[in-house]
């Protein structure tokens, strides 16, 4: 049953909506929400960015657009005090101020966790908890909530703490961590712009927007834990049971967060580097703090941990030089003039376009086959990252055709075959000598 407070307050708010100047507050609500994209689109315009934090994909999907609109319909509120009562700005009001709360949340922590799908649990829950309050701020059920959770309190080390305390306190501590995810992603953003000035600027520019990404949510982290009421004096006591969990049950974390550091400060991989690790092959796409993503050329992805990439073996096709030796191996029959024929595959090989000629392609004999003389043609390629199978495709079709202009035939397997049927048969012996024998 509804409680005469919240019944009052709705029945108030309805007679509000029902009063003449409604049309009035509708009007300047536009206007405001209007001026406020207008003021945003603009603001995008002059400084060319298409999709971010502050505007979004839309100018209204970002953050922009509803702190606009709320500071102007609260300006507008002030304006009309007196003048009309206001009904209207009652519920525009709060609801402006949760889509600001809601769209700081999904923007900050999209682009701070892209693709993680605990950020849309926790954006769908933001979301829920600021439409709910929405509903208790216009119902007038919010200051009755509010009063019931001060109300229960329990002590916790000597200190007495309370139901709405605790809330107040987390949301803070919500508060501040985000704005320092928006702060590091905004840092990370500028020190990542203008890139291509090379794979190793890449990799030391990466480098110190993660070290400073973890310090920003260090410090958040404390100052979050100092608005819920914990007691910073109490960390020592914590660091020390860190520090044994780090060398106990967190050692290979610990190892994989050192790794990727050190990794980025020597710079022996880069962003867009081509390896091979664990026989796996592809280019080195992001280097985060805890793993690295390689992306190889059919599309897979491998997360590899970066302590791999300190312990392990690992081939780095492109930090000393980018020319990759390639072979394809072919079989000719015997008879064949070797000599002449090499320089004509040589001549035909490097007039493909990724071919090198300097080094050029060589034409060796491998062995001696029961079948046929084994061959191979040895080519570099300074581009393996358009891909290599490719490339012998072409090598091998170019092989093809000039053996066929030039007559020369692949061998098949050749087996020599007994027919026994066939063989003469030794004749018996007489009876009377096998009756002797």
């Amino acid at each position: 049953m509804t409680s005469p407070p919240i019944a009052s307050a709705v029945t108030d708010l309805l007679g509000d909506l029902a009063q003449p100047g409604v049309y009035t507050e509708l009007a300047v609500l536009a206007a405001c929400l209007a001026f406020a994209y207008g003021l945003a689109r603009m603001l995008r315009g002059r400084s060319h960015q298409p999709e971010s934090i502050w505007f979004g994909a839309r100018v209204f999907d970002g953050v922009l657009f509803p702190v606009l609109a709320l500071a102007f319909a609260y300006a507008a509120r002030l304006a009309l005090d007196g003048a009309v009562r206001p009904a209207v700005f009652k519920l525009a009001l709060p609801i402006l101020l949760s889509l600001v709360v809601i769209r700081l949340a999904v923007r900050v922590l999209g682009a701070s966790f892209p693709g993680s799908r605990i950020v849309g649990t926790i954006e769908r829950s933001i979301s829920w908890l600021a439409w709910i309050a929405v509903v208790l701020w216009v119902t007038g059920a919010l200051p009755l909530l509010v009063d019931a959770m001060d109300e229960l309190q329990w002590s916790v080390g000597g200190r007495k703490l309370t139901l709405l305390s605790l809330i107040e306190g987390t949301l803070t501590a919500g508060l501040v961590l985000v704005l320092s995810l928006w702060i590091a992603a905004g840092i990370e953003r500028r020190l990542l712009r203008g890139s291509g000035a090379g794979a190793s600027n890449l990799s030391i520019r990466k480098m110190f927007a993660n070290v400073i990404r973890a310090l920003l949510l260090f410090v958040g982290l404390l100052i979050a834990l100092s608005a819920i009421g914990v007691d910073l004096t109490a960390l020592s006591v914590l660091g020390g049971a860190v520090g044994v969990g780090l060398g106990f049950g967190l050692q290979k974390i610990a190892a994989n967060y050192i790794s990727g550091f050190v990794v980025l400060a020597e710079r022996s991989l880069r962003i867009g580097d081509m390896v091979r690790i664990d026989g796996f092959e592809g280019r080195v796409t992001d280097i985060r703090t805890r793993y690295t993503v390689i992306r190889s050329l059919g599309g897979r992805e491998a997360i590899v941990p970066n302590e791999m990439l300190i312990t392990q073996r690992v081939e780095n096709l492109s930090l000393a030089d980018p020319k990759v030796l390639l072979s394809c191996a072919f079989q000719i029959a015997y008879g064949t003039d070797v000599r002449a024929l090499a320089p004509q595959l040589e001549a035909a090989i490097v007039a493909l376009p990724r071919v090198l000629a300097d080094p050029g392609p060589a034409c060796q004999v491998t062995a001696l086959a029961s079948d046929g003389i084994d061959m191979q043609i040895l080519f570099w390629i300074r581009d393996s990252e358009n891909g290599q199978g490719n490339i012998r495709s072409m090598v091998f079709v170019v092989v093809l055709e000039r053996l066929a202009a030039l007559g020369v035939e692949i061998p098949f397997p050749q087996r020599v075959l007994r027919h026994l049927d066939a063989m003469p048969r030794p004749e018996p012996p007489p009876a009377s000598a096998a009756r002797d024998a």
